[in-house]
């Protein structure tokens, strides 16, 4: 399956933002990969982050992500990055953006 998302970020923390993405933990990572996910791409344009997820199951990737302690870290760290466009937590699964068109 292929999620979109839409998070925004801080307009004085682009760059930290940008830095934090080229040191994403490895168990981090590890987790993501061993939850279902094949690909996960975030484009910005200005302050504006446009995630594409393909994975297997995206509430099952949430719920395996919740509780570990490596994403939690990542979370907060990620919380003083970002302006918030939508809370995922709220939503879970049912979040992501709908799909307007397909080719």
């Amino acid at each position: 399956m292929r999620v979109a998302l839409h998070t925004r970020v801080r307009v004085d923390r682009i760059e930290a933002y940008e830095t934090a993405h080229q040191e994403v933990p490895q168990e981090l990572t590890a987790a993501i990969r061993a939850a279902g996910v094949t690909e996960w791409t975030i484009w910005r344009s200005g302050t504006e982050l446009f995630h594409l997820i393909e994975c297997a199951d995206y509430a099952r990737l949430l719920a395996e992500l919740e509780e570990l302690p490596v994403n939690i870290a990542w979370q907060a760290r990620m919380a003083e990055l970002l302006d918030v466009v939508h809370d995922y937590s709220d939503g879970g699964a049912d979040a992501s953006l709908p799909v307007v068109w397909n080719l």
